[in-house]
């Protein structure tokens, strides 16, 4: 197999707590290289003395000596590529700016996941989505393109469903979610709401995850998304730990399933990542514990392959009758629901050729 190019990277929101999981994450990868490091209140620092790091290891010392740029598309002139963990309030402006300029953007930001022309990836459900891209340039007369990541909750939620669909037709699914303190960004929620406390309401999250998930199951055709139609009710709750979502997932089902049969089809699944052995694909997208009291997030966040970018799934058992199943999920909301479902759509953009140009 031939070695990939360098392929050179910006990013906008770098300073934010999803912006630092890249700087955690992209000094290690083989050929992605991070060059450009764009914000707003930070242009013109130094990124370490810019940044309220948080996290343990520390910091490339590479990045901490970059110079922060402002967030404008000629800052990142020469890169092939641009992620952004900019906030929804100021992304929809900034990144439309970057993708008429000519460049490819990979956004963290929920403004544009809806959009009919837009693909909302998780690589290995949807890589054929990334045909959107060009009907996307076509349509808005752009010399670049956006594609997005969905929603940490969705994420987790989107693989562990994928294979019940596909090979039992689920047909409904309701989900209770008990998100992590990370998923708020920093600072996140304040510290006398949720210490002793459990926060029944997250705003906008429950119509998200439902509306993302069924876009990212559907199905690509004539240049759009068809929704899955599968069944949902989410109701989503905000608990104290600091990384790691956890759901239950209550899922029914056109015929009679057992829980090995679904244990071997979630141990099974792998998708276009996998097959190209891409380098943030774990050989296992999903891990099946059969321990009584797994998964959980400290001991579990960070499974697999690579660190964080498998679901753990335990706890599968029928729910109320034989054409039902219940079981626990859990994901890495700033690995696997963030950057690193982008930087693995990045992979595969370089192996699918979009970012050639």
């Amino acid at each position: 197999m031939t070695k990939p190019r360098e392929i050179k990277a910006a990013l906008l929101g770098a300073t934010g707590a999803v912006g630092q999981r890249y700087i955690n994450m992209l000094p290690k990868h083989p050929y992605l290289r991070l060059e450009v490091l764009m914000g707003g209140e930070s242009a013109g620092k130094k990124y370490g003395q810019a940044v309220h790091w948080l996290f343990p290891d520390a910091m490339d010392p590479a990045m901490a000596q970059k110079v922060v740029r402002q967030a404008k598309p000629e800052s990142a002139k020469g890169c092939d590529i641009v992620f952004s963990a900019l906030p929804s309030e100021v992304a929809a402006e900034v990144e439309t700016k970057f993708a008429q300029a000519g460049f490819i953007v990979v956004s963290e930001a929920s403004v544009h996941r809806m959009d009919a022309d837009v693909p909302l990836m998780i690589p290995e459900i949807n890589a054929d989505h990334l045909k959107l891209l060009e009907s996307q340039k076509k349509k808005r007369g752009w010399k670049g393109a956006i594609a997005t990541t969905p929603n940490c909750t969705a994420t987790g939620l989107s693989m562990v469903l994928k294979p019940l669909i596909d090979e039992f037709g689920a047909r409904k699914a309701i989900v209770t979610t008990m998100q992590a303190l990370s998923g708020a960004g920093f600072p996140g929620v304040p510290s006398l709401s949720i210490q002793e406390n459990v926060i029944p309401y997250i705003k906008n999250e429950e119509e998200k995850v439902a509306a993302e998930a069924k876009k990212i199951l559907g199905t690509y055709s004539n240049g759009g998304i068809k929704a899955s139609p599968i069944s949902m009710g989410i109701s989503c709750n905000r608990v104290a730990v600091i990384d790691g979502h956890m759901e239950t997932l209550y899922a029914e089902f056109a015929h009679g399933i057992t829980p090995k049969a679904a244990e071997r089809s979630l141990e099974r699944f792998a998708g276009e990542p996998q097959r190209l052995k891409l380098p943030t694909a774990p050989d296992h997208p999903i891990i099946v514990r059969k321990e009584n009291d797994r998964p959980q997030p400290r001991l579990d966040r960070m499974a697999g392959s690579v660190p964080g970018m498998s679901v753990v799934v335990g706890r599968v058992r029928n729910g109320i009758d034989g054409k039902s199943l219940q079981l626990t999920l859990l994901s890495h909301n700033t690995i696997r629901g963030a950057a690193g479902t982008a930087i693995l759509t990045a992979e595969l953009m370089e192996r699918e050729g979009y970012l050639e140009n």
